[in-house]
């Protein structure tokens, strides 16, 4: 980590605009994720707690909701895990940028979110990614788990926070991030296309959380199309 700390990459203004950018967005998720859990009934330390221990935006707000709801505990749990089975495939993705140890990789397997590994993939060449990586994730951990306490300390004084548009706010960003590999890399554009078809397509007919699991289904054409290029380079 200290290495990594020292490479020019950390000193990258523009790589600290985006990831300020990604910590607003998650900060303000954040306090809508506090404030609805508390508005609903349950007490400040579970949404913190679990910003904690899960750290795992998707899953957290949906066990909540079934909570809230009047599920159990089991199926609440199961539900968020379900919605977790994704970062299996992200945690391949970026399981060269962890570095060495049980330590980093202890703690970088607890970073692994959509954002961080879309904040990595996106970045031109392997020490940047790795950059990008950490310092988004440890960034995001921090203001997500601040902004989770925040909204849930101020419960209900904020109203209903659905009327703020607070859960487009990350997409938004994550779209704006991932949207220059989009256009530099036709094999990543048609992995894309296809899981955003394919998420599309099963959202009206499945529950909530798997139309994402679905849309991995992309990663067939990615990976097809890198097997092709490697096949035509040897």
């Amino acid at each position: 980590m200290r290495s990594l700390l020292r490479t020019p990459q950390v000193r990258d203004p523009a790589l600290y605009r985006d990831i300020s950018l990604v910590c607003a967005a998650g900060g303000v998720v954040g306090v809508s994720f506090g404030a609805i859990s508390v508005a609903g009934g349950l007490p400040v330390w579970v949404p913190v707690v679990m910003s904690l221990v899960v750290y795992a935006g998707a899953a957290q707000f949906s066990a909540v909701g079934i909570l809230l709801a009047g599920g159990g505990p089991f199926a609440a749990a199961a539900t968020g895990l379900l919605l977790n089975t994704r970062n299996a495939a992200f945690s391949l993705a970026v399981a060269d940028l962890l570095g060495p140890g049980r330590t980093a990789r202890f703690v970088g397997a607890h970073l692994v979110t959509d954002e961080t590994v879309a904040f990595a993939l996106a970045q031109s060449d392997p020490v940047r990614r790795r950059v990008a990586f950490w310092v988004s994730g440890l960034g995001l951990f921090a203001v997500w788990n601040v902004c989770v306490l925040a909204g849930a300390l101020a419960g209900t004084a904020l109203g209903d926070t659905a009327t703020y548009g607070l859960d487009a706010a990350f997409p938004a960003v994550l779209a704006a991030l991932v949207l220059p590999a989009l256009r530099e890399r036709p094999p990543v554009r048609r992995a894309a296309l296809l899981g955003a078809v394919v998420a599309l397509a099963a959202t009206p007919v499945t529950p909530t959380g798997v139309p994402v699991l679905l849309a991995l289904a992309g990663l067939v054409v990615w990976r097809t199309s890198a097997g092709a290029v490697d096949g035509s380079a040897t």
